[in-house]
Parts: structure tokens; sequence; C-alpha cells
């Protein structure tokens, strides 16, 4: 029974039970609903069991399906590693390296850096995605991450590259106004500065005793360089790079809660099979050795387009 089985419809199964219906698997997978429903009887076929029942709601995947979906994915995952072989030893250094990272690293850190790395290898096209939300590496959804936290996923390497300083800030013009805050709790009457959707400052706060809520903030905006703008404009207290607050000529608040709660570590990620790729090794070994490089805890100013010159 099972030597008659087809793998190429295997996609179509795993891509139906993810995106629980016919017409999203055949999106994702830029085919017709049609074919995918054909792969699906054949393959029920070819099992000889059936692993969606048809309701009149639409599909539903029956408990042989279920337990057949992680099997799915992992033949998925080595045809994805395969690929990512295959593609590396034939490569030359060159092709596009996608990197994600969070917003003020993509914007503040990363320029420079990348600006070298253009000069180096011209032939390597990067795209940068900076996003607060950590792509799939294992789904090829990033070549390569960097993350404020230290990834558990069995497949990939990891490398603790630099720690970034974070400090709480405000404009000499805004203090002038509303006067310099003496301890923690008193930030809550000032104007802060936060995520709308994000709650990593609500947990930062709460980690030195103060609770505060989402309300609390004068100026909300998941973008953290829209917020970081609002700090050098004066309108409120914000949190970020300490490198950035000395560069901008901002004044930092209680700066002994710096090394207790409010450093951040970088951590350079990618899939293991990076190892076959020679462009995606030549970028993460480049990214490794400029970002270890840089003084981003520093206590004086550190320009990251400067620093990596050096």
């Amino acid at each position: 029974m099972y030597s008659s089985l087809d793998w190429s419809r295997v996609p179509s199964f795993l891509a139906t039970a993810e995106e629980g219906s016919l017409s999203g698997a055949a999106r994702v997978l830029g085919i017709s609903q049609p074919t995918v429903g054909r792969h699906i009887a054949e393959l029920e076929a070819s099992l000889g069991v059936r692993l969606f029942d048809r309701t009149s709601a639409g599909l539903r995947i029956t408990e042989v399906g279920l337990s057949l979906v992680e099997h799915a994915q992992a033949m998925r995952d080595r045809a994805e590693s395969l690929r990512r072989v295959a593609e590396g030893r034939a490569e030359a250094i060159e092709g596009s390296v996608r990197i994600t990272a969070s917003e003020m690293v993509a914007v503040y850190v990363l320029p420079g850096i990348l600006a070298d790395l253009h000069i180096a290898e011209p032939r390597i096209k990067i795209d940068v995605v900076a996003s607060m939300t950590p792509e799939n590496l294992l789904l090829r959804e990033a070549d390569i991450a960097l993350r404020m936290f230290r990834p558990e996923q069995n497949d990939v390497i990891t490398r603790l590259v630099a720690e970034m300083g974070i400090g709480l800030f405000a404009h000499p013009d805004y203090l002038a106004r509303r006067g310099r805050p003496d301890t923690v709790a008193g930030l809550s009457e000032h104007s802060l500065i936060g995520f709308d959707r994000i709650d990593v400052i609500i947990r930062g706060f709460r980690r030195v005793g103060v609770e505060i809520d989402r309300d609390v903030f004068a100026y909300r905006c998941d973008s953290q360089a829209a917020g970081w703008e609002m700090v050098r404009r004066g309108f409120g207290v914000g949190i970020g790079p300490i490198f950035l607050g000395q560069r901008d000529g901002l004044v930092q608040l209680f700066p002994e809660l710096r090394n207790e709660t409010l450093d951040l570590p970088i951590w350079l990620t990618a899939h293991r099979d990076l190892r076959h790729s020679r462009r995606i090794r030549f970028v993460y070994d480049f990214l490794a050795d400029r970002l270890s490089s840089l003084k981003l805890s520093a206590t004086r100013c550190v320009d990251p387009g400067r620093a990596i010159s050096a």
C-alpha cells in the first residue's frame, strides 16, 4: 500500500491542515483549489485512510490526519534542508540574504555595517526585515536573525555578539519644563512614550517594582524609531539605547538601573545549514565580527557607522 505513495501530494495535505481550507492551501502553494483537492484524494487513496471529513462548515481534519501532520512537517523540513545544502554547494558568494532585526537595530546599528559589507562584497544583496516579531528561520522567512533573546530551536546556531545598553532618556528642554523625577515611581507623573500593542516596556517597569499599564503612556506607537524621535523632540520620557541617547544629547534618567534590568543581549542566529551556503556564511561571519567590535554598552557616545571602520 505505502509503496504507491506519491510524496508530491504531501505538501497539499500539510498546507490544508495548517491553513484549515482548500482555498487557503491553494493560495499558499500557488496552485488551484481543485488541484489541492485532487492531491488530497489521491493521498487518501494511496494511504487507505481518510485525512479530512467533509462537513457543511468545510473540512475537518481526522484523528489519523492529525497524527500525520508532524511527520509531514518533518518531511518538509528535510526537503528544505536538502535544498539549502544543494543550493549552498552550487553557489558563488552572490545573491540575496534576508536579515531580520528589531527596528532599533535595523535603523541605528546595521546601516554602517551593511554599507561596509556592500563595499566588501557588492554581489550580495541584502533584504532587511525590521520587526519585533521573530521570523521563522526554519521556514526560510529569514536567513539570519538578530534577536534580543537566545533562540531555543535545535536546528539553529546562535552566538552572543553584543550587549546593548538601554536607558531612560528625556530631552533637556522637556526636563526644564516638567522637572526631573526623583524616583522611578515618579515617572508615572510624566509624559511617557511607549508601545501601542507590545507590552515589553510595561514588563520592564514591573521588573523594577513599578506597576503601570498601557494607559500611562502619553504617546503610543509600535515603531521603535518613531518613539525615539518623540523623545528627541522633547515630547516626554522614553526608553532607548544608551549610545543613541548620548549621541543625541539627551539626559539619561536613573542610570543605576541599566546593569540591573535594562541591558539587552544581541544574539546572531541562523539555520544550522548556513555552513553549506557561502553567501550566508560570509554575511553571518561579517556581522559577527563587526557587531562584536561595537561598544553598544559603553558609557561614552558610540557612532555605529564609525565604530565598525576602526
